[in-house]
């Protein structure tokens, strides 16, 4: 296990951007993370966890605790059941869920990040969430100080959110667990507009596991998600922003400033979310209020692929990125009335 003081945290994110931990430990094993959360719990410390780094956005000041870097390793696969030790790296098990020829998480290719963050967010893409394959999370319990086996159902899972993000203090992911289906070297059935298009099928086709795969991986490309250290474009935490979800009166007055807005006739994306509840699209919101790809003139702005990624151009701090995330909000609340919801989780600092 490493320690180190002082140690700088910006590296270890995708925004390159953040100010030191006091400490810095670095956990191979899962005995080594759980010692280290005890023993931060047991002396009152503040504790950051970090996997891939991908979701977060650390203040220029940094973090006053330990900030623990779970870096494990398991890849274990036996027929269609796969268990992932937290500190994998995510787009590295999904190539080899795919050379199994096993579908499930196919659509999930190149989303940065660690294996173990992704029930947390309840990471999704392209058609594809990881609550429709997670069988189990394994977890250290902070409360009880035991580790726990949680079932699909006690993740309480929903878009872009479970019981871990909820109660972010309580459980420290250790390994995630997932059901996979054999559907003979086929993806799952391919349930994304974008994604069928660029295939040439149509929604609820299946297709070759590995084209599916490739063609998620050029489409975030070519929306500068996947990671790339000489693309400015991403050094980012991918999509900044979730897209709203609306109950039924709160979409009807929506609707009306669209039409107030754009003109009669002009009509906001909208998708089910549930019984009373449209989701509408937060990329779609920022670029009809105004700020469309490459927006801003300093070190920090708009993604030049896509209007829902802020990004570092070199140079930037935390606070440039900060106010052009408060711009872009308040822009699209004065333009629509929809107030946008930050994805990336924030430390020491807030919009």
């Amino acid at each position: 296990m490493q320690e180190l003081h002082d140690a700088p945290l910006a590296p270890l994110t995708t925004f390159r951007l953040g100010g030191p931990a006091t400490r810095l430990i670095t956990a191979t094993t899962d005995a080594e993370v759980i010692a280290a959360v005890r023993e931060a719990d047991g002396a009152g410390t503040p504790l950051l966890l970090i996997g891939g780094g991908s979701n977060l956005v650390i203040g220029d000041k940094g973090f006053e605790g330990t900030a623990l870097r779970i870096a494990t390793d398991g890849f274990r696969l036996g027929g269609t059941e796969l268990e992932l030790a937290a500190g994998e790296v995510w787009t590295d098990a999904v190539a080899r869920t795919v050379e199994a020829g096993l579908a499930g998480v196919e659509c999930l290719a190149g989303i940065p990040g660690s294996a173990g963050a992704t029930p947390i967010q309840n990471v999704g893409a392209y058609g594809q969430e990881v609550s429709s394959t997670i069988s189990e999370v394994i977890a250290y319990d902070r409360r009880t100080q035991e580790t726990v086996t949680l079932s699909n159902a006690e993740c309480a899972f929903s878009y872009r959110h479970s019981r871990f993000k909820a109660d972010p203090e309580r459980f420290v992911v250790l390994r995630v667990r997932f059901r996979l289906e054999d559907a003979q070297g086929l993806s799952g059935p391919v349930k994304y507009a974008e994604t069928a298009r660029a295939l040439g099928v149509g929604p609820g086709d299946r297709v070759p596991l590995a084209a599916a795969r490739e063609t998620v991986l050029k489409l975030r490309a070519g929306k500068g998600m996947v990671l790339d250290p000489e693309d400015h474009d991403t050094w980012s935490a991918g999509s900044f922003f979730t897209n709203p979800i609306l109950a039924d009166e709160d979409f009807a007055a929506f609707r009306a400033r669209v039409s107030e807005r754009l003109g009669e006739g002009a009509e906001p994306p909208a998708y089910a979310a549930g019984e009373g509840h449209t989701k509408t699209s937060a990329a779609w919101l920022i670029d009809k209020a105004g700020f469309t790809k490459g927006y801003g003139t300093g070190p920090a702005r708009i993604s030049t692929k896509h209007t829902l990624a802020l990004t570092n151009r070199g140079g930037a701090t935390t606070e440039d990125l900060l106010a052009l995330a408060r711009e872009v909000v308040a822009g699209v609340r004065e333009a629509f009335g929809v107030t946008l919801v930050n994805e990336p989780v924030t430390v020491g600092v807030s919009l």
